[in-house]
């Protein structure tokens, strides 16, 4: 019982340490966005991220994954290492960062409806009447702010939140037999033959006109958002549960407002802080009523 307790306790350090550096995703990508192309910038992050997980899967011996693994970490690749960021980088080619952010709120919902689907999780009813109060905060808050934004920015931002809702609950899935750091390396490995030759076809023409700026948010989405982020985050996942750990995310949106308004100077609403302390209170409501799949509590990872 009591490892029991220290595994979920370290899987939501683990998830909020991965939430804290997601957060600063949307607001590189923008960064990013204004001087590369957002298809470019797709291809660029999952090849580097790509070449870096290859050379740790060598220099830690990890073991192959087995077939029946596969079809699951292709799920992973299309979900958060092409879905996600392609959809997010063509939505902010019509929303500035902090609009998109807000969106962010949906994804703690689709990550715990995918871990019931896929994970085979069963959070108490009250876990869901906490994490749609969260949920509802955020998207109203959205709405407010909000109402002016593109309809298709907004479309792309919502397809980001499926699939991406989708990679997360397959990769903790995969995460109880593989180990979560070997999950996020394999799928960008198995995104390689994809997204190398487009980020080589949709290069710029000169790189000289690309500033600074734009090369330092297509490091951070590279190593930190699509390599290190989620290490930490599908390790969460799989120890503290996928629904109950998933709702962190919640406060994803705030952290990101905050950096939107340091980096990029963007307006951040006063009214941010009442919906902030209302879904802290959600998330703490959430880990309370959330449960772990009896697979997190009987598999570990391989080595």
């Amino acid at each position: 019982m009591r490892k029991s307790l220290d595994s979920t306790a370290d899987g939501w350090l683990c998830g909020l340490a991965g939430v804290l550096i997601f957060s600063g995703s949307l607001p590189a990508t923008r960064v990013a966005v204004l001087g590369l192309d957002p298809l470019f910038l797709t291809g660029a992050r999952a090849t580097i991220a790509g070449a870096l997980g290859i050379l740790l899967l060598a220099l830690l011996r990890a073991a192959r994954p087995e077939r029946r693994e596969l079809g699951p970490l292709v799920v992973v690749a299309l979900g958060v290492v092409v879905g996600f960021p392609l959809l997010t980088a063509l939505a902010l080619r019509h929303v500035n960062s902090a609009h998109a952010i807000v969106f962010v709120g949906l994804l703690p919902l689709a990550t715990a409806l995918f871990g019931v689907l896929r994970g085979g999780e069963r959070p108490q009813p009250a876990f869901w009447i906490f994490s749609g109060l969260g949920s509802a905060a955020v998207v109203a808050f959205a709405l407010r702010h909000g109402v002016d934004a593109s309809p298709v920015g907004d479309a792309l931002m919502l397809a980001a939140i499926v699939v991406c809702g989708l990679g997360y609950a397959e990769g903790a899935r995969l995460s109880r037999r593989l180990g979560g750091w070997q999950v996020i390396c394999w799928a960008l490995v198995i995104s390689l033959p994809v997204m190398a030759p487009l980020a080589f076809w949709l290069r710029p023409a000169s790189f000289a006109t690309v500033g600074a700026a734009a090369w330092w948010g297509l490091a951070y989405v590279s190593l930190f958002s699509m390599l290190i982020g989620f290490v930490f985050w599908y390790r969460g996942l799989a120890l503290g549960g996928i629904a109950g750990v998933g709702q962190l995310q919640l406060l994803q949106p705030f952290f990101g407002f905050l950096l939107a308004a340091l980096v990029l100077h963007e307006a951040v609403p006063p009214a941010m802080i009442g919906v902030t302390a209302v879904v802290i209170a959600c998330v703490a409501g959430a880990r309370r009523f959330g449960s772990l799949a009896p697979a997190a509590r009987a598999s570990a990872p391989r080595a």
